[in-house]
Formats: structure tokens, C-alpha cells, sequence
């Protein structure tokens, strides 16, 4: 498997998983010994669970979402880079806008051995267009 057909099954899972609320769908693309770090300055988890509690903490939290995935930046050494946005209903009423990137690294079988996600956040519905300026 190319590093851009996993890139484009890691972002399918993510699509499917989210709108499904399903943490399961994702979890089933990383690898069972993979490293996941869900922001620069937390610990990283390690293995197939990581990703599957993230994802599940992340949707008992929501209530909706929409959101939206650009098409996979790929690069030498199995590396990919994948820019989304979301705007997030939360389950107490309140909608926040967030915008992050993850980078990845995938092993022969197409699976995530290594997954950074970077992301920030803003109150409100700021849309899910990737990149909104350059729409101007």
C-alpha cells in the first residue's frame, strides 16, 4: 500500500468514524503498537487504544459535528500530513470552531505507527472550509 492510499483510508476511517460517532472505525486504522499525541504538550499514548479513547472522550462530548478533511500532503518516509476543520456542537449547548493538522507515519500494511495532531480552537461556527481565505 502507498503512503497515499493509507493517507486517503486514514482520512475515510476519520470521516466515517466522526459521523458515525463511532471511535471503533478509526481505532481500526493505527497499528496495534502505534504512538498517538493528540496535542504538542500531552503524553503520548501508545497503542490501538490510545486512539480509540481519544476519539470515544472526543464524541461523549458532542452532541454534532460537521467538519471537513483537506487531501493528504504526502511526503518521503511513509509521512503524511492531513489539514482539517470542524464546527462542534457540544452536548451543553455551546459551538466551537476547531482547525488542526495531523501528521502521520504509516507502516507497510497502510496502519498508523505515528499520529501528532496539532489544533486549535475558536467560540462560535467559523464554517469548515479548509484554508477559507484562499476561497476568496
Amino acid at each position: 500500500m502507498t503512503t497515499a492510499e493509507a493517507a486517503a483510508d486514514w482520512v475515510d476511517a476519520w470521516s466515517e468514524g466522526w459521523a458515525r460517532h463511532d471511535p471503533g472505525v478509526i481505532a481500526a486504522r493505527y497499528a496495534l503498537d502505534c504512538v498517538f499525541r493528540s496535542l504538542p504538550f500531552r503524553a503520548a499514548g501508545r497503542g490501538r487504544q490510545a486512539p480509540l479513547d481519544y476519539a470515544r472522550h472526543s464524541f461523549e462530548e458532542e452532541q454534532s459535528a460537521r467538519f471537513a478533511f483537506g487531501a493528504p500532503v504526502v511526503s518521503a518516509n511513509d509521512r503524511a500530513a492531513v489539514e482539517y476543520r470542524a464546527v462542534i456542537n457540544a452536548r451543553d449547548g455551546s459551538i466551537t470552531t476547531i482547525a488542526g493538522v495531523s501528521m502521520l507515519r504509516f507502516g507497510e500494511d497502510g496502519l498508523v505507527t505515528e499520529h501528532l495532531d496539532t489544533w486549535t480552537e475558536a467560540d462560535g461556527d467559523l464554517g469548515i472550509a479548509i484554508r477559507p481565505e484562499a476561497a476568496r
